[in-house]
């Protein structure tokens, strides 16, 4: 009978991949994201969190969060916890500069963030992993640092605010107090460990298994003395797509056992690929996904030509028996992008009835995302290399908490 269990678990195992460098479901299938909560060991975003976020803030709560798309998370209780008693907390997040240009499930971390720095007041530190991308993606150190800046700008057209907000790479700042922490991280996790956590094999050359602490330390206020010097107890708060959650299971591990608080998570879903709900988007299949540097057409043309869609064979049959909502991607597309909760509504009843054609849901798909991009089509060209290097400058931040 045990033997029949432990079977049972190799098989559920292999049924889905998610780790910060694969994502997939077995058979090309949906991820479970059930599943995945149980066994990463995270708990739902329920509605009640979500209220109390609009009470603190008061303001509304960010589309993502209303719609699931944010939907997991580590201990952001005790953050808000620690929010109504006055205490201050800072966000981390980053970005793995492996392509020239963001697509859009790259984007939504940075839109998320964005909201919680502007509700919560806080500031926010963001890593550029060209490191980790010159050893995974076999780029050279200078095109890693080359996209790394080019990345930068996509982030900062967000509209961060340059008073609270900090961005480095890792080729450029760590060293100092951050590889001091970095140190205390490795001296706490065994070879055994890691290789349980993030699945490394012999293969692997010593630079990935070397890596891990560098993404868990700015998890730590201490990596930062510009910022925090003599405030080594303020808590993160890590917004993030669920994939990078290994490495921060790992940090909190050990972060108790060096004097650090546990960093919190708040972790979102996957954005699916144009093709389905598999996974998430490939920035090697250009045809999987909409970059904000596609032109309207292009945006267009992708939709029509890519975006699974859950309508029926004919006009009729449709008619007949509406959109299958659960597999339709101009739909779930909409989920994300669409602001106006009474119109995504009528969406829903009117295609899911068959009253309302694919034609219809792709048409206003591609507004709203040709509207999206070209807004930030327009606020990436006012970037420039001195903003960049602004933002990357180690320095003080005066009023982050203002």
């Amino acid at each position: 009978m045990e033997k029949r269990e432990e079977a049972k678990e190799v098989v559920e195992e292999e049924e889905q991949v998610v780790n910060p460098w694969e994502v997939s479901a077995k058979d090309g299938g949906k991820i479970d994201y059930d599943k995945l909560i149980d066994k990463f060991g995270c708990q739902r975003l329920d509605e009640s969190l979500i209220q109390r976020v609009q009470r603190l803030t008061n303001r509304p709560t960010h589309v993502f969060l209303r719609r699931g798309v944010f939907f997991a998370h580590r201990d952001f209780n005790d953050i808000l916890d620690a929010y109504e008693k006055g205490q201050k907390f800072y966000l981390y997040t980053g970005r793995g500069p492996s392509s020239e240009a963001l697509h859009l499930g790259h984007l939504i971390p940075f839109m998320f963030t964005k909201y919680l720095q502007d509700a919560f007041k806080v500031p926010l530190v963001i890593q550029l992993t060209d490191d980790e991308k010159c050893m995974w993606k076999n780029l050279s150190v200078e095109e890693s640092q080359r996209l790394a800046r080019e990345n930068a700008k996509d982030i900062i057209a967000c509209g961060f605010d340059v008073s609270k907000t900090f961005i480095f790479s890792d080729f450029d700042y760590v060293g100092g107090a951050f590889y001091k922490n970095m140190v205390k991280v490795a001296k706490c996790v065994t070879y055994n460990k890691v290789v349980g956590i993030f699945g490394f094999t012999g293969e692997d050359h010593i630079g990935k298994v070397s890596f891990p602490p560098v993404q868990a330390v700015p998890s730590f206020p201490s990596s930062f003395p510009h910022l925090f010097s003599g405030n080594d107890n303020i808590r993160c708060l890590i917004p993030c797509a669920i994939d990078q959650d290994p490495y921060f299971r790992m940090t909190r591990d050990v972060a108790p056992r060096i004097g650090y608080h546990k960093p919190a998570l708040i972790e979102s879903s996957f954005f699916p690929a144009l093709q389905g709900e598999n996974g998430k988007m490939s920035a090697s299949d250009p045809s999987s996904a909409i970059y904000v540097t596609d032109s309207a057409k292009e945006i267009k043309n992708k939709i029509n030509r890519y975006a699974f869609s859950g309508g029926q064979d004919s006009i009729e049959l449709h008619r007949k028996y509406g959109a299958d909502l659960e597999v339709d991607i101009p739909f779930k597309y909409l989920g994300f992008f669409l602001d106006d909760d009474a119109e995504l509504e009528r969406i829903r009843e009117e295609y899911g009835s068959g009253r309302m054609l694919t034609g219809e849901v792709k048409k206003r798909l591609t507004e709203v995302l040709a509207d999206l991009v070209e807004r930030h089509r327009r606020a990436r060209a006012l970037v420039t290399d001195e903003m960049v290097d602004a933002f990357m400058a180690v320095r003080p931040l005066p009023n982050m908490f203002n």
